[in-house]
């Protein structure tokens, strides 16, 4: 699981120059667990890891850049990462 995730991270940290690498991780954490479970909550088949890497890659490389501002108009996504411990300054500007 850590191999997904750390490809993810990797990705995120190149589109999106505003996150440290803890909070990229958090984001694709959030992201991963996100997609699943609404997955799960249509009734659909689950697909495989394989399958939620490869839009979770999709999601980054359309909206990566941008991340940090969601987590600034979402109160849902702020509260996880000062629940964390993972909300720097940089993201917060």
């Amino acid at each position: 699981m850590n191999d997904y995730y750390d490809r993810l991270t990797s990705r995120l940290l190149e589109k999106n120059n505003y996150m440290s690498s803890t909070e990229a991780r958090t984001w694709v954490e959030l992201l991963w667990e996100d997609f699943e479970s609404t997955y799960a909550k249509a009734g659909r088949m689950y697909r495989g890891k394989e399958v939620t890497e490869m839009v979770l890659l999709q999601w980054i490389n359309q909206y990566g850049n941008r991340l940090h501002e969601i987590m600034l108009e979402n109160p849902k996504f702020r509260q996880h990462f000062e629940e964390r411990g993972t909300t720097s300054r940089q993201m917060l500007h």
